[in-house]
This record gives C-alpha cells, sequence and structure tokens, in this order.
C-alpha cells in the first residue's frame, strides 16, 4: 500500500491540487513520523505542530478556490541557520537558545508566499561549521538513515536527514563548502548547490559569497521545484540575477546537443588517496552520460588544494566561524560555545589582516584556474566527499585542532565550486558492499543551472537509485 511519504513532492503537489489529499492530512501524516521517529535521528531541533496545521488548513482554503502558490499545502523543513519569524533559532548553537525572529530571512519569506507549510527547523552543526553535527542544543547526532552509527555530515545535516527517512517530501539547506552536496551524498538524495546569485542570501551580505541555500530532495524535478521558488534576488544583491524561465518547466526537455564533459576521480586534496567506492560511482555516472551520447573525457583536476591553498581554505574556515561567533554573543559567553567554536576564535585572534587578505588571494587564484580549465568542458563529474559516510566521533578523535584537517580530508571535493561560483549537484550513485550511500557530482560553467539540472535528470532516469529507501522509510 501506498503511503503519503512514498509520493514525491511533485507527485504530492498534483494530489493536493486535485483534492485528492488534504494540506491537513499530508502536514499531520509528517508531523506523526517525525514525532515518532526524528529523535534518534537527530533530524529536528524545533518542531511546531500547532503552527504547522493552522498553516496547513490555510493551505486547504486556498487550494478548495483553486488559488495559491506553487508550494501550497506541501510540508517543508527549514535549516537552522535561517531566520523564520516566530520560530526559535539556535544556529546549532547552546549559546544561542534564546533567539526568537520577528520576520523571516528573504529565501524563507519566499517559501512561505509560496504557501510551503513550515513544520520547522531542521538541526544543523553549530554556526554550520562543521561536516558533522553533534548537537548540544537536542544531545542527538545527526545520522544518515541508512547506518545511524554514521554521520549525515553538515551542516544541512538535519534537512537531508529528514528527507531521506520520510519525515519531509524535501528541505531547504545552505552550502558555503559543501554543506547541501555532502548531506545529500551520506544519505542518497538529490543536493543542489546553485550558481552564485541565483538565491539570495540576504540579509546576509559579503564580497566573496562563497555561500548560498539550495534544495535537498529525493528527485531532481523536486529539487527544481523547491530552487524555483527559492531563486529570486533580494534588490540589495551583490551577485543576484534571475532565470529565463523556470527550472521545472526546463527539465522535461531533452538535451539539444551533446555535451563535454570531463571526468575526474581525484579528491582534490594532495595527499588524500582516492577511495575505490567512491571512484567507483563516478566512474558508473560518466558512463551513463556516455551511453546518452555525451563526450565524457577522464582529465585530472584542474588544481588541487596543494598545501598553500588548503592553508589558506583553514583560514577562511577559521575566520568565517569566528565572525558569526563574535557576531551572536558578546565575549562574555564565548565559553557557552563548543570546544571546537572557542578554538577557532582563539586561533582567529592569531591571524593578521595580512594573513586573511593573502588567503583571500590564493583562494580567489585557484578559483580562476577552475574557470579557466572550464572554457574547453561544458560540465564536470566528480566525486562529492573523498570517502563514504563515517563514523561517530571520526572528525573529533583527535581533539579541536585537528577538526579542519580532518573534514577537508574528507568533504575536499566540494569547496572549489563554492570558490568559483558554479552550480553543483550531487546525485545518487550506488551503495557501497555495506548498503552506504554513494554520490557523484556534477558542475557546470556559472549561470547554466537549468542545463545541469537537466543533465541531472537524465542521469537520475538511467540510474534509478533514488528510489531506494533505508529500512526507516517504512516504519
Amino acid at each position: 500500500m501506498t503511503a503519503l511519504h512514498d509520493l514525491t513532492a511533485a507527485e504530492q503537489r498534483r494530489a493536493l491540487r486535485a483534492r485528492e489529499v488534504s494540506a491537513r492530512e499530508l502536514t499531520a501524516h509528517y508531523l506523526d513520523r517525525i514525532d515518532r521517529l526524528a529523535d534518534p535521528l537527530g533530524a529536528f531541533v524545533t518542531v511546531v505542530p500547532e503552527a504547522a496545521l493552522a498553516e496547513a488548513d490555510r493551505a486547504d482554503a486556498l487550494l478548495a478556490a483553486g488559488e495559491g502558490g506553487a508550494l501550497t499545502g506541501l510540508p517543508l523543513g527549514i535549516k537552522d541557520l535561517q531566520a523564520t519569524a516566530g520560530i526559535t533559532l539556535t544556529a546549532g548553537s547552546a549559546a544561542l537558545v534564546d533567539i526568537v525572529p520577528p520576520r523571516d530571512s528573504w529565501t524563507v519569506g519566499l517559501l512561505r508566499q509560496a504557501g510551503a507549510v513550515i513544520v520547522g527547523k531542521t538541526s544543523t552543526a553549530e554556526l554550520g561549521s562543521t561536516c558533522y553535527t553533534e548537537s548540544e542544543v537536542t544531545g542527538h547526532a545527526a545520522v544518515t538513515p541508512y547506518d545511524t552509527e554514521r554521520y549525515s555530515s553538515g551542516s544541512s545535516s538535519g534537512a537531508a536527514t529528514a528527507v531521506a527517512a520520510g519525515l519531509l517530501p524535501f528541505a531547504h539547506g545552505s552550502d558555503s563548502a559543501g554543506s547541501v552536496r555532502t548531506p545529500a551524498a551520506t544519505c542518497n538524495l538529490v543536493g543542489v548547490k546553485p550558481s552564485r546569485g541565483l538565491v539570495s542570501i540576504a540579509p546576509a551580505s559579503t564580497f566573496m559569497a562563497m555561500g548560498t541555500e539550495g534544495p535537498l530532495a529525493r528527485t531532481v524535478e523536486d529539487a527544481a521545484m523547491l530552487l524555483d521558488v527559492m531563486a529570486r534576488p533580494w534588490p540589495g544583491d551583490l551577485y543576484g540575477w534571475t532565470l529565463d524561465e523556470s527550472l521545472t518547466a526546463h527539465i522535461t526537455r531533452e538535451l539539444d546537443r551533446p555535451l563535454t564533459i570531463g571526468m575526474w576521480t581525484q579528491t582534490g586534496l594532495a595527499g588524500t588517496e582516492e577511495d575505490a567506492d567512491v571512484s567507483g560511482a563516478v566512474r558508473r555516472t560518466a558512463q551513463v552520460l556516455r551511453d546518452a551520447g555525451h563526450d565524457v573525457r577522464e582529465i585530472s583536476i584542474p588544481a588541487c588544494l596543494d598545501d598553500g591553498v588548503a592553508d589558506a581554505l583553514r583560514i577562511w574556515m577559521t575566520c568565517a566561524v569566528a565572525t558569526s561567533a563574535s557576531m551572536m554573543v558578546p565575549p562574555e559567553r564565548y565559553g557557552d560555545y563548543t570546544a571546537l567554536t572557542q578554538f577557532l576564535l582563539g586561533q582567529a585572534q592569531k591571524l593578521s589582516a595580512s594573513d586573511v587578505m593573502v588567503a583571500q588571494a590564493r583562494l580567489a587564484a585557484y578559483a580562476s584556474a577552475f574557470l579557466t580549465a572550464f572554457e574547453h568542458i561544458d560540465v564536470a563529474v566528480t566525486p562529492v566527499t573523498a570517502a563514504p559516510p563515517v563514523t561517530r566521533g571520526h572528525f573529533l578523535a583527535e581533539g579541536s585542532a585537528s577538526v579542519l584537517d580532518r573534514m577537508l580530508a574528507w568533504s575536499c571535493p566540494t569547496p572549489w565550486a563554492n570558490f568559483t561560483g558554479q552550480p553543483a549537484i550531487a546525485l545518487p550513485a550506488g551503495f557501497t558492499a555495506d548498503g552506504l550511500p554513494l554520490s557523484a557530482q556534477l558542475v557546470g560553467r556559472p549561470r547554466t543551472d537549468a542545463l545541469l539540472l537537466r543533465l541531472a535528470r537524465q542521469v537520475e532516469a538511467a540510474q534509478g537509485w533514488h528510489s531506494i529507501h533505508p529500512a526507516v522509510w517504512n516504519e
């Protein structure tokens, strides 16, 4: 028998509009699953059942009148780094549990205006700073439903866990160095990091603009549907741009020519060895593209994270965390942060302005090397992570001083697309012999998001990994 969560988000939208199911019924179904299953998985930090059911009732009234937006009646979780009016914003930190924003962030406002029923906030690492979540707010780690002793990465960890476990049809996430794509990889999901400027990060603003927001979903169609709503720039955006047409409509069409595709299996970090399972997943995906008629060429990664660039990335990560941490609470409350955040605050204080400027220049030169290499290819097929999902405690095994190095060694295939601003998609690409999800990354030229999603849907249709679910799906 088909359960409501067996339906994709697109199928749920069609059922809502045909009045085959009500928004209240759909929302109640997910709230029940969240209540029974979410805590051991570390998926949510806050759930708002009364507010969600009230929103669902309003959605039903609109649907009955033949009105509503693109997402009317569809349940949605918001990553707990973005302000959501009336719902506690912890940013994954026990130091921030008293913050209740009076208004939505720009993107959350767009999702609400489109009719999404916000059921709560999904868990994240403290200040979104790590590729794992051990939450001091909830007391739970965010884990992949395929093996609950392994992390679902981060920092959009709760979002990925929730979608993979059937607690949400799709979810909102954000990605500054892989934080949508690596959670997707651990959970057999589609994760999209759009091109720089397609999705606003307002009210934040930065010249570097390496972070963006994006969807986590079971299918490319569902991801496109959510991204269509998110892709509207704020007037004050430094890099904002708009699509010529909806992604949801665009992906239904066939590609009008074979693409030139570069494939590599290297991790991108000097001294980090390839994993056979990860490399196999990338090669399988490349073969699907080759079979579809594309010109797939095995190439070397255009620019490797050598010691100088890796050091620059560590400086950027340290400064990003320290800046957020220092803005959120006064110095006398720094002790409320985790040991890692306190360590990074201390490291940042040792850096000079020259250190930071040199690091930025190195990252910019690194990004230019990648973009130059893309002059001759349309799309790259690469790993998403250097290895399959890792066990709990892996990143903290040698203490705070080693966390950045251990994270970078695992997540190194993703940050370069943040430096360059290119669109990138993590796609399901099979499983290890132990049943752990594998993933492959498609990366396009800047502002070719529509083409990249069309290609991703072509791969998805040929492989069908998205139809496989963990055991908790049937509970």
